[in-house]
């Protein structure tokens, strides 16, 4: 035991590294694995976030009670803020993607998601079942339900509003709808050819405590999910810890807990719980009929394992595996055959990988693939045969029947003769068209539920073992050697022949005069050849009407410049669209990679798009400081527009003069992330005293490095206003912000993305003044939005309106009210 217990830190590094081919196999893994072979039961945790999850109940389902464990996530959190980045809508929603799989490699469970999209913050579970389309999502999770058939189904949220959000409740509606519709052959029949129906024994309601709402009863059943689990050398306490700090774009790292603790379930459907989650359920080997014979030998192979010599056990596991293989219950035979073999790998030491020879391919390439193994544990392995559809290779013993053991062996799959090119992009699924702002577009309906893409290259590895052949799939990734982090794997990227990044996503016109629109070109071809262009665009001249290029090398980059003019003075916004034609192709996709190292790379192939907004908008002022926050693009908005945006320092705020500004702004959550702001804070109120202007975004209530935002008292709240369309009031019209240099009307609104705000002030000291009110529909009427205040000889606001994203969105309104914010009037020159 006290081997198991020492071996415990290297499980963590080995069953939880991304991309991991060969199954774990180390002592204590081995032993974890071992104790699940008997247990047949299935529980499936469904909600409506990344976050959402309970991970110490997860954990201790996965890896104590050794049920197949999953968590539906309805949407993957696209609509949320983010703490680490500027990512936003479908670019976050690939990173918390990566955060969910990163946390579930800690608990064990797996992960599913439906085509929901993360619209943003909604009040009421009628809103957000109208946005999503309560039928296709419905769909979605009765899918995931008949294929993944669990026992017992638990909502994190329930149908009455507790949850606190619109998404929250639908996820419980929705729960509890396909609960009886997953039974159901008459609902959505269409899934039939690929699944059976299922019926769950029951649906819990996993109550909570959270902040003011307490939906804990004591009568409630509860199960103490506080335990130890020795072959981890940790409590569930602690594994979910680290699981939730995964969620690290929320900035939710968690600290460890350890001893006793309850969580409480109220019956929603089905029979009521007396004893064990799975009451009624029966989870042996009974429940599929198979011999009694397969039940007993599993009790031998956990009695005799030998933690020092695992491959004692590998003789036994085959016949197992063998017996598995024969029993009728399709779905319980493909979960333990998995496990066995997994087990069998293990035992055996076998170690195998596939990777590229090369990060990235261009669609139309081949690719080269290293394929490596080593049996590492005295096993009698008479052949290795691998095969990637394509190529096929067999590796067999020479001078002894068996292959050697503790040689390590390489067989390269040549990209010449490994000829069956790439067709497709690796571009995410659910990316690959346009979608609107309650749903994504899928290829197919049966890819619903797949975290990721499910058909990346792979190659099969089948090690013959006592005459029976093991097959396993090893997906292909990339490796390399970094001189910090040492060996790291990474997906191999399937990229459009030449990609093309316009440079800015939005451009702003004023009037008639031209700008010039650069596009960065990035080949992955030998020889590249071919033209770039921008389609036609009704209301702009475009020149020249094409670019050609030739001779080009992989990885060559290059810029071209177009010039772009609109032909009427009206206000007018356009799609702009670059295409690439390159061996008789037109492709219209640029390249973005997203890269943390707490999760695997991301690429992704936006589409070479950009907004053209011509717009009335006058400017005041020249120069802007920004003070950086949990990332946005306002920087990147204002020069579009031609101010000089200087990125703000400590030492700048402290030691220089900052009255060379027109205006500072505070990025988003600035109050928040920054903790030097406590003393940053009263050198930027000093600024505003001596005739500054400074813009305040907005910061999340409750967890601010000091309450001290502004010169007078007011609160930050969790006040929102959600619907993107609500109606805005001027309930102070004369002011400045509302009049210069531009004339704010209700025109201005129009168009706005998401929301109008978040995180709204409450408890505002009468010298400030509110110009705006606004409120969701049968809400009353909020004045937080934005409030000002002269201060000395300056002026200070605090805005809670979301122009973090209605900026980068190119929305024109919302430049020119953003735009008077930073322009102060000037006092009137004194006559003498």
């Amino acid at each position: 035991m006290k081997r198991i217990l020492l071996s415990a830190s290297l499980l963590l590094l080995s069953i939880y590294s991304y991309s991991q081919s060969a199954p774990a196999a180390d002592v204590a893994s081995i032993e974890q694995n071992l104790q699940g072979l008997n247990t047949l039961g299935s529980v499936l945790y469904v909600a409506a976030h990344p976050d959402d999850e309970n991970t110490r109940l997860l954990a201790w389902l996965a890896r104590e009670k050794h049920y197949r464990t999953g968590y539906l996530s309805l949407t993957r959190g696209d609509g949320g803020q983010n703490l680490i980045g500027t990512e936003q809508s479908e670019l976050l929603g690939l990173v918390r993607t990566q955060e969910l799989l990163a946390a579930r490699r800690y608990d064990g469970a797996e992960q599913f998601f439906t085509r929901a999209n993360d619209f943003g913050f909604s009040k009421t579970p009628e809103e957000t079942l109208k946005i999503w389309d309560k039928e296709k999502v419905l769909g979605d999770v009765v899918w995931v339900i008949r294929k993944f058939r669990p026992d017992v189904m638990i909502c994190r949220f329930p149908t009455t509003g507790e949850g606190g959000h619109g998404h929250h409740t639908s996820s419980a509606i929705l729960a509890q709808e396909a609960f009886a519709a997953a039974a159901d052959p008459k609902r959505f029949p269409e899934q039939l050819k690929y699944v059976q129906v299922w019926q769950a024994k029951r649906l819990l309601w996993n109550t909570f405590n959270f902040g003011n709402t307490n939906t804990i009863n004591p009568n409630q059943f509860k199960v103490d999910v506080g335990g130890y689990n020795v072959f981890m050398g940790k409590s569930y306490g602690e594994i979910a810890a680290q699981s939730r700090s995964n969620h690290k774009s929320q900035g939710f790292g968690a600290a460890a807990q350890r001893g006793e603790w309850f969580e409480y379930f109220k019956t929603i459907a089905g029979e009521a719980p007396k004893k064990t989650l799975l009451d009624g359920v029966d989870t042996t080997w009974a429940r599929t009929k198979a011999p009694a014979e397969i039940s007993a030998a599993i009790v031998n192979i956990q009695k005799s394992f030998s933690p020092s010599h695992p491959e004692l056990s590998v003789n036994a596991l085959v016949d197992l595996l063998g017996k598995i293989e024969a029993t009728g219950d399709v779905y319980w035979r493909t979960q333990k055959v998995k496990q066995v073999k997994d087990l069998i790998a293990g035992c055996a030491g076998l170690w195998f990988e596939s990777y590229a020879t090369e990060p990235t391919y261009a669609v139309g390439d081949s690719m080269g693939v290293m394929n490596q193994f080593i049996i590492r544990n005295p096993v009698q392995v008479t052949s290795v045969a691998i095969d990637n559809g394509r190529m096929r290779s067999v590796v067999a013993g020479i001078r002894t029947p068996n292959v050697p053991t503790h040689e390590f062996r390489t067989v390269a799959f040549d990209a010449v003769k490994n000829r069956i090119p790439f067709k497709n992009t690796s571009q995410p699924y659910w990316l690959g068209s346009a979608h609107g702002i309650g749903l994504y577009t899928l290829p197919a309906d049966t890819l619903a539920g797949y975290p990721e893409n499910p058909n990346t290259p792979s190659v099969s590895f089948e090690f013959t073992i006592n005459n029976k052949k093991i097959r396993y799939e090893a997906p292909v990734v990339y490796k390399y050697t970094d001189p910090v982090r040492g060996e790291v794997y990474q997906p191999v990227e399937i990229v459009p022949p030449v990609t093309a990044n316009v440079e800015n996503p939005v451009y702003l016109f004023s009037g008639q005069q031209p700008q010039q629109v650069r596009i960065k070109l990035k080949n992955f071809t030998p020889d590249g050849e071919g033209y770039v262009s921008i389609k036609p665009v009704n209301g702009w001249t475009i020149s020249p009407e094409k670019i050609d290029f030739a001779d080009k090398k992989i990885n060559d980059e290059w810029t071209v410049s177009f010039t772009v003019t609109p032909t009427g003075a009206d206000p007018l916004v356009s799609k702009l669209q670059a295409v690439v034609n390159t061996v008789g192709k037109d492709w219209s996709l640029g390249l973005h990679r997203i890269k943390y190292e707490h999760i695997p790379n991301i690429t992704l192939f936006p589409p070479a798009e950009a907004r053209l907004v011509n717009l009335d908008i006058k400017t005041a002022g020249k120069n802007i400081a920004y003070l950086p926050g949990a990332g946005d693009k306002i920087p990147e908005a204002l020069r579009q527009l031609g101010y000089n945006v200087h990125i703000l320092s400590e030492d700048d705020i402290m030691n220089t003069d900052l009255a060379i500004y027109d205006a500072i702004i505070t990025g988003v959550r600035s109050f928040n992330v920054n903790p030097r702001l406590v003393f940053e804070q009263p050198r930027l109120l000093n600024y505003v005293n001596n005739g500054g202007n400074l813009v305040v975004q907005y910061n999340t209530a409750g967890r601010m490095v000091t309450d001290s935002i502004g010169p007078y008292p007011f609160e930050v709240v969790n006040q929102r206003v959600t619907e993107e369309d609500a109606k805005v009031t001027f309930s102070d019209p004369a002011s400045p912000l509302l009049n210069y240099p531009n004339k704010i009307t209700n025109a201005d609104f129009d168009g706005w993305i998401q929301e109008r705000g978040l995180y709204f002030a409450a408890s505002i000291d009468k010298r400030y003044s509110t110009p705006l009110q606004m409120n969701d529909t049968k809400m009353p009427p909020n004045k937080g939005s934005l409030i000002t205040a002269d201060y000395g000889k300056g002026r200070f606001v605090y805005t809670s309106l979301s122009f973090f994203r209605e900026l980068p969105a190119g929305v024109p309104g919302a430049y020119r009210l953003f735009i008077n914010l930073l322009s102060k009037p000037q006092p009137p020159v004194q006559q003498p």
